[in-house]
């Protein structure tokens, strides 16, 4: 867009509204159609009012601000054909209501939390469900320590939420307690610099024991909140790398590597493949009953009891480089148990088959 067709509001300014933004933090891009002759961080300030001067400068030595492709100074002069591409948060909002609700913290440190997530938590607040998140509880948390989680973000109700997990995924996740610690995380996620490892229980039997799942995806053409594999124009790179750990016949465990972070994507590619994650009734699979993993020839009164009422997925690793020590990170969430138990069961009915498959990291029995 040009600098007299950027998506300006009142008083010439951004409007957050019409910022392009794909899960993850906004970008905005300028190419100015005049010779300002001004300072990099003052035609930003100019721009983007609900961020300080401070602030700018701080993306600007982040890396989060380019010219013409390159990285500048606050001080580069801006001149007429400079384009001008920023990736930054949106202005802040109100403060979220702090809620007194259970949240497992398996690390915390100035900078950063690590958040063994549960089932049935949404991350941060959205249309329809203001309270009762995540984010609710981390206020709470930190409010008795003095302390708050990064500004950035704050004003779509999602400060410090630097990556996010689907409402009824389970597993680890890292949100910032500073803007300094958030954009240098971000920037990893965004350049796919962090490491993954997820525990998905499928329907089916898979194979191959290893492959590399390269699908676009976007939305679905008919049906709302919902993505599937796109190969029009609308379909942005997906990659997933999957590693099966053990199979009980009629299901498959895989251990589930992400290249990329598109919305719902190991959900999306594993069921366009035909091995939909159990309990997941939103991309094919079934919630799993008593009767569904029951040995052969054994009855019980309860057979219809519901074992696994979402989808079976798990985020068991996170790694990333830590934004202040710049050393490497690694941390690791505990199965949850609804998914353990299944597994459980799934064992002891037998048979079970454990191959040996090279590239896998996670040791299932110690998540367990």
């Amino acid at each position: 867009m040009s600098d007299s067709e950027d998506p300006i509001g009142p008083g010439g300014a951004v409007d957050p509204e019409k910022l392009n933004s794909d899960d993850g933090p906004a970008h905005a891009t300028f190419t100015l159609s005049r010779d300002l002759n001004k300072r990099l961080d003052r035609y930003l300030g100019d721009r983007i009012p609900w961020l300080s001067r401070t602030s700018l400068q701080r993306l600007i030595h982040e890396h989060a601000v380019t010219v013409n492709g390159r990285e500048p100074k606050p001080s580069t002069k801006l001149r007429k054909g400079d384009v001008v591409d920023i990736v930054l948060p949106p202005p802040p909002s109100s403060d979220l209501p702090a809620e007194d609700i259970p949240i497992r913290i398996l690390y915390e440190d100035a900078d950063l939390m690590i958040i063994d997530k549960h089932d049935d938590i949404i991350v941060h607040p959205a249309r329809g469900n203001q309270s009762g998140t995540l984010i609710n509880g981390l206020a709470w948390h930190l409010r008795k320590s003095g302390e708050a989680l990064s500004d950035v973000g704050a004003a779509e109700a999602r400060p410090g939420v630097v990556h996010r997990l689907d409402r009824h995924t389970s597993g680890v996740m890292v949100v910032a307690k500073n803007e300094t610690a958030h954009w240098r995380l971000g920037r990893q996620f965004e350049q796919r610099r962090t490491r993954k490892r997820y525990l998905a229980l499928v329907h089916g039997r898979v194979e191959p024991l290893a492959d590399v799942i390269d699908l676009p995806l976007g939305k679905h053409p008919t049906i709302k909140h919902r993505n599937a594999v796109r190969w029009d124009d609308t379909g942005k790179q997906a990659v997933t790398l999957y590693r099966v750990l053990e199979c009980y016949g009629d299901f498959t465990l895989l251990e589930v590597e992400l290249r990329t972070g598109r919305t719902h994507q190991i959900r999306v590619h594993l069921s366009h493949l035909g091995w939909p994650i159990a309990g997941d009734d939103m991309y094919g699979g079934q919630h799993i009953e008593v009767r569904n993993v029951l040995p052969a020839g054994h009855s019980t009164g309860d057979r219809r009891r519901v074992i696994l009422g979402r989808q079976a997925l798990h985020a068991a690793l996170l790694g990333f480089t830590h934004p202040s020590t710049e050393q490497e990170a690694e941390f690791q969430a505990p199965l949850a148990e609804d998914i353990a138990g299944l597994i459980r069961l799934l064992r002891d009915r037998g048979p079970v088959e454990k191959p040996t498959v090279p590239g896998t990291v996670l040791l299932l029995d110690d998540l367990m």
